[in-house]
């Protein structure tokens, strides 16, 4: 659970919210007002036999780490409708591209086979159980269809794309020159390839300014190039209403999302906040939104780009000045996540 989570369960129909951790950005101040129900995977069970569900959303069936979870939720519902005789609805939102079960499980030992198996079976059985599914890019749309179509027969499914809506909160004056980074500190999110790119911006636009915002383990990196140059500044895991506040003031955001073994960007948090603030994005072609962003007007390149092909775009980027107006101009009045979730729980 994430503050992005709890921003938008505001807006959202309202829910008992099941969760088994925290994340770090996990902002205690957002939690009033929501019905929040921390625990393991036996309360979970629990909760779920005593109460009168009527829709239950759970975690994707190709995300991996919530598989268990997500199948003992649907066979718990499941069996109280029945004893209760009362029809449930099971729904889920998905946003996976890259095939979690590709390639041979870490370790390759009988242990790591075994849960392989077993996750496999798990994730074809909750997908064979959802009424509805809704994919927030085509991407996910793409991978779902191929890998467990088969088992998605019976469900209603439907792609709404996961743009965001203009944020609503206060403009306020842009810095031609700002470019932003925002999101975790480490090689995932391409913050190498950002510090490596940034003294050829410097020479293409002398007159940038960079602001860092996050966490991570590269964060020494960033603190020491902060300390050497004057235009870059690092600000370390602020409170919501800073991130909006430097969202607001910048003119490009850049996330250089870098595909892993293991990993692959989804969406990217910090491009959809950048584009609900009405910022011009440097991203590269790992975000499923890149279709959506190149057709309208911002950058993306592909993840193995040179540091000096990042600054190009970077400084090209600034020079254009697109405005505000412009890039809130091509978003949906409604967010797409919250446009889903209506969906997924209307009638």
């Amino acid at each position: 659970m994430r503050t992005a989570h709890l921003e938008r369960a505001h807006e959202q129909v309202p829910a008992t919210i099941v969760f088994r951790t925290r994340r770090y950005d996990f902002d205690a101040a957002l939690a009033q007002g929501l019905d929040l129900v921390p625990g393991g995977a036996l309360s979970m069970a629990v909760t779920l036999a005593r109460s009168r569900v009527s829709v239950l959303e759970v975690n994707e069936p190709l995300m991996q780490s919530g598989l268990a979870r997500s199948a003992l939720a649907v066979l718990t519902v499941r069996a109280a409708a029945a004893v209760r005789r009362r029809p449930v609805r099971v729904v889920s939102y998905a946003i996976e591209n890259r095939d979690p079960f590709t390639g041979p499980p870490p370790g390759g030992r009988l242990r790591s086979r075994v849960r392989r198996s077993a996750e496999v079976r798990a994730s074809r059985f909750v997908a064979g159980r959802l009424d509805r599914l809704a994919f927030g890019t085509a991407d996910a749309q793409t991978l779902y269809e191929s890998v467990l179509g088969h088992r998605l027969a019976g469900t209603t499914t439907r792609l709404v794309p996961a743009l965001p809506a203009p944020c609503g909160c206060t403009a306020a004056d842009r810095e031609p020159d700002g470019v932003l980074f925002l999101g975790a500190l480490d090689e995932r999110k391409g913050v190498p390839l950002l510090l490596a790119a940034w003294p050829h911006v410097l020479r293409a636009h002398p007159s940038a300014r960079l602001t860092v915002v996050g966490k991570g383990p590269l964060e020494p990196a960033v603190r020491e190039l902060a300390g050497a140059d004057d235009r870059v500044r690092l600000v370390v895991d602020p409170p919501r209403p800073e991130v909006h506040a430097v969202l607001r003031r910048a003119a490009v955001l850049v996330l250089l999302s870098q595909p892993r073994p293991t990993w692959r960007e989804q969406v990217g948090l910090p491009l959809v906040e950048a584009l609900a603030h009405g910022v011009a994005v440097v991203a590269t072609e790992e975000t499923g939104l890149r279709n959506w962003l190149s057709e309208h007007g911002h950058t993306v390149l592909p993840p193995g780009a040179s540091p000096a092909e990042v600054a190009a775009a970077v400084a090209g980027a600034l020079v254009t000045r697109r405005s505000t107006a412009s890039v809130l101009a091509d978003l949906p009045a409604v967010d797409g996540r919250l446009a889903a979730d209506r969906w997924l729980t209307g009638d």
